[in-house]
């Protein structure tokens, strides 16, 4: 029984291989903007924190306040907020990134999907011949079965 040999395969798994390194980068940028939501939620925890013990230090009604502790309350605290600040910068230029890794991503998918539908009109094509094939190979086993009845008669 004959095979169907498609012969752009070659093509096909190229494109598989661009769309598997396309899927892989999105999936890399996807893993570090949850690391960088992760340390900008933790900043946000620590300056809540922060902000919690500084509230501590003025509003404690314990007599004077020590204005060293609470500069460098106010310190740790600014300093988490300029970090958090700096997690958001890095987390807009990787959102950018994996916009446009995502674009490449759906070009990659469509061109593979473009080939893949092109293989599969060439099977259909390819199926409809063998049957076509199939029947002449029935009517001419039919047609030499009557003549050979129309000979023993």
């Amino acid at each position: 029984m004959p095979r169907f040999r498609f012969h752009l395969q070659p093509v096909l798994d190229q494109r598989q291989r661009a769309e598997d390194r396309c899927r892989l980068a999105v999936a890399t940028l996807e893993r570090q903007r949850l690391d960088i939501e992760r340390a900008i939620r933790a900043c946000q925890d620590g300056i809540a924190h922060e902000r919690g013990e500084l509230r501590r230090y003025l509003g404690g009604g314990e007599g004077p306040v020590p204005r060293r502790d609470a500069r460098l309350q106010a310190a740790a605290g600014a300093s988490l907020d300029a970090r958090a600040r700096q997690e958001v910068l890095r987390l807009a230029g990787l959102c950018k990134r994996l916009e446009a890794a995502r674009s490449e991503l759906l070009a990659a998918t469509a061109a593979r999907k473009a080939v893949e539908l092109l293989r599969e009109r060439r099977l259909d094509a390819w199926r409809c011949e063998q049957s076509r094939h199939e029947a002449a190979a029935v009517d001419e086993l039919a047609v030499m079965g009557a003549s050979r009845k129309e000979e023993l008669s």
